[in-house]
């Protein structure tokens, strides 16, 4: 008999595991023991967990529950989600980033169960993810729905067409709208009430480029097809309308660069991963 799967010693998947089966995993565990600890929630856990036998499957059953409607219908959305993620493996591999970077940056996530369950900005994201692979295919009537549904049930905006990375932070969420032409690099985290939009109603490519590693405080909007540069920091409440170097920090209304655009301040970290907010003025 095979002994039971052993974490290593930074917490990940050990030889002949995946990183996805080492997370499901510990979904499962924590599901097991919050049932235990909380039996109100027994009939929960097991129906939203337990009683999946993978990631794709216990995610597509949550995500069809929480988006249904009177006329749209949890098992038409379940099929629609676990064909999708089944179809592209690369799905799951962005799924598993963005659960390791809640569980990583934000202190108030208990478990990676915790954050299946209750984090309406990694729900919106898997749910986007899905509904951008359908509008890839030109299934664009029922990517839209999703789309619409995503922003009544979570409040977070975010157009099919809009390309996102993996190990994306989306906390708190509400009020996050990303526009359709908009990108967004890996490894950002996105605080609430924070816009990525366009300028005018004349189409083309009109929305910001986030690069990897970028944090956006609560509040601050990014407007134009202007370029957030790798590990760059935007202040909460700032309004952007300029491109950003790597590794800077802007702030302010309108926003500007701490240290000046001539010589602007470089941070050494990854503000996207450190949820560092704090800056320093340099004259």
């Amino acid at each position: 008999m095979s002994s039971s799967p052993q974490t290593t010693a930074n917490g990940g998947a050990t030889a002949g595991e995946t990183e996805g089966d080492w997370v499901w995993n510990e979904i499962k565990a924590a599901a097991r023991r919050d049932a235990e600890s909380e039996p109100a929630l027994a009939s929960y856990l097991y129906s939203t967990i337990i009683s999946h036998s993978s990631l794709t499957r216990s995610l597509s059953f949550h995500l069809g529950n929480k988006l249904c409607s009177s006329t749209l219908l949890s098992t038409l959305l379940y099929d629609l989600f676990l064909n999708t993620f089944s179809s592209d493996s690369s799905l799951l591999s962005a799924t598993v980033a963005d659960l390791r970077a809640a569980r990583q940056r934000d202190p108030a996530c208990i478990s990676f169960a915790h954050c299946l369950l209750n984090y309406k900005g990694f729900l919106a994201i898997q749910a986007h993810r899905v509904a951008h692979r359908l509008w890839a295919l030109n299934r664009k009537p029922i990517a839209l729905a999703l789309h619409s549904r995503v922003a009544d049930v979570f409040s977070v905006d975010i157009h099919p067409a809009a390309r996102v990375g993996k190990g994306i932070l989306l906390d708190h969420a509400t009020g996050v709208v990303i526009g359709e032409t908009a990108v967004v690099g890996n490894n950002v985290s996105i605080l609430h009430h924070v816009t990525l939009g366009g300028t005018g109603k004349v189409g083309g490519d009109r929305h910001p480029k986030i690069g990897d590693g970028v944090l956006i405080g609560a509040g601050a909007t990014v407007l134009g097809n202007v370029k957030i540069g790798e590990g760059a920091k935007i202040g909460a409440g700032s309004l952007v309308m300029i491109d950003v170097p790597p590794r800077t920090t802007a702030v302010g209304n309108p926003a500007r660069l701490v240290g000046g655009e001539e010589k602007p301040k470089v941070h050494e970290d990854v503000p996207g991963e450190t949820m560092d907010h704090t800056f320093i003025y340099v004259i």
